[in-house]
């Protein structure tokens, strides 16, 4: 679905509020001040705070998916290719959409039920999905090992750079990057991010050395 301008503004205002103060603490009051707009216009364009959650993980997720579903059909990359433009996209959308992470990683540990929870499953099923049928295409090429722990794989992926984002203050300061900028501190932790990513993948999927 297209959204004009005031619709994303309210989205991502409140994805500064749902990962600061989770979806449960934050009101539709507290959107609506912060997205500059009043309370009708919030009800107007997306009903409920649980329709605009809804809006919000179709407006992040939509465009992963048809990334996944593009890079998976490209007939012209080999499996292991595929998984390494697969990492370098899903450590920048996590790099660039800090704030959606959050509410990611924060609900997934505070709240299993309700429409978060509900959201997160069916993000996690669909983008596995997709994930699978490289990791299956990989290994009918004989380019991949057979029995691997998809969800566990992909756990590695998301857990290890929303991690690495949350806590980069810590990993600039104990490898003395404090004379970086913070341009080239952020290029230099997602070029470090990735490599280490693509270097465990080849490890878990190959059996190359």
């Amino acid at each position: 679905m297209d959204y004009n301008e005031k619709q994303v503004q309210i989205m991502e205002m409140a994805e500064t509020l749902f990962a600061e103060k989770g979806f449960n603490g934050t009101s539709v009051r507290d959107i609506a001040e912060k997205a500059h707009v009043n309370l009708a216009m919030i009800s107007y364009y997306f009903g409920s705070k649980d329709k605009l959650l809804e809006a919000l993980f179709g407006y992040r997720g939509e465009h992963l998916k048809l990334k996944l579903e593009s890079i998976i059909d490209d007939k012209q990359l080999g499996s292991l290719d595929k998984m390494n433009i697969l990492i370098d996209h899903y450590v920048d959308k996590i790099m660039k959409q800090q704030c959606f992470s959050r509410i990611m990683a924060r609900e997934q540990v505070v709240n299993h039920t309700g429409i978060t929870g509900k959201l997160i499953f069916q993000m996690k099923k669909r983008n596995q999905e997709l994930i699978s049928k490289l990791i299956h295409e990989g290994q009918k090429r004989g380019e991949f090992k057979k029995n691997i722990d998809i969800p566990l794989m992909m756990a590695t992926l998301i857990g290890t750079a929303n991690t690495m984002v949350a806590t980069q203050y810590y990993y600039r300061e104990l490898n003395n990057l404090q004379s970086m900028n913070e341009e080239e501190f952020q290029k230099h932790i997602k070029k470090k991010l990735s490599q280490h990513l693509k270097k465990l993948f080849k490890a878990i999927l190959t059996n190359e050395e």
